[in-house]
């Protein structure tokens, strides 16, 4: 990846590895923006999007990213992790209809074609898959490293952080394979695999930054 052209960078990570603070945090580093779902989320329900609104919307308005950019400013403060206290019904499993998909599909490409970004989750590394000067990482963590991050950020206990971990999981992958054909644990589809075993999120940071300079 060359960071002195457009680029984009996406993250699928673990709950619990700590993969999205690595992120913001190498966005930071990057001098980048950084795009989570709770974002795109924000953006849709602005705009009650779909693909034809999306498109009707680009098209009537000249200010469309500086509208866009406003809803990011607001959306940064409300970033949610989907921390699940019962389990999931057969109707949680994929709570994203096919239209808003193809509509998060398109929000996520106008992003990477406006600007150098680091964007975490969302089936990106896919959906981005064919864009020039991509970087693609997973990063996951020990089960036990997941526990007691889940638990120590959410005052949680080790039963109910277990039953959240395995429900996550279990959603998460079906989404990606729902979506994409693909498991989002398939090292193929990724530059890096990073585990956080024994690291922080600065010495992941230290590591994507090391791997970049080396493949400019």
């Amino acid at each position: 990846m060359d960071k002195n052209k457009r680029f984009v960078v996406t993250i699928n990570r673990e709950l619990g590895s700590g993969g999205r603070t690595v992120g913001e945090k190498l966005a930071k580093r990057l001098g980048v923006a950084f795009y989570d779902k709770a974002i795109i989320k924000a953006l849709e329900e602005k705009y009650h999007l779909t693909v034809g609104e999306l498109e009707k919307l680009k098209g009537q308005k000249k200010n469309w990213w500086s509208d866009f950019m406003r809803v990011v400013s607001v959306g940064n403060a409300f970033v949610i992790e989907p921390y699940y206290e019962t389990p999931l019904s057969k109707d949680q499993e994929f709570p994203t209809t096919e239209e808003i998909f193809r509509t998060e599909r398109e929000i996520l490409r106008d992003i990477a074609e406006q600007e150098s970004c680091v964007i975490t989750g969302r089936c990106a590394f896919r959906v981005l898959g064919d864009f020039p000067n991509h970087l693609s990482i997973l990063i996951h963590a020990p089960m036990e490293q997941r526990i007691q991050r889940v638990m120590r950020k959410k005052g949680l206990s080790r039963e109910k952080v277990e039953k959240i971990i395995d429900q996550v999981d279990k959603m998460r992958e079906n989404y990606v394979t729902h979506y994409t054909g693909t498991s989002r644990y398939d090292a193929r589809n990724y530059d890096i695999v990073l585990s956080m075993e024994g690291l922080t999120e600065d010495d992941a940071v230290d590591v994507i930054m090391e791997y970049i300079a080396k493949s400019e």
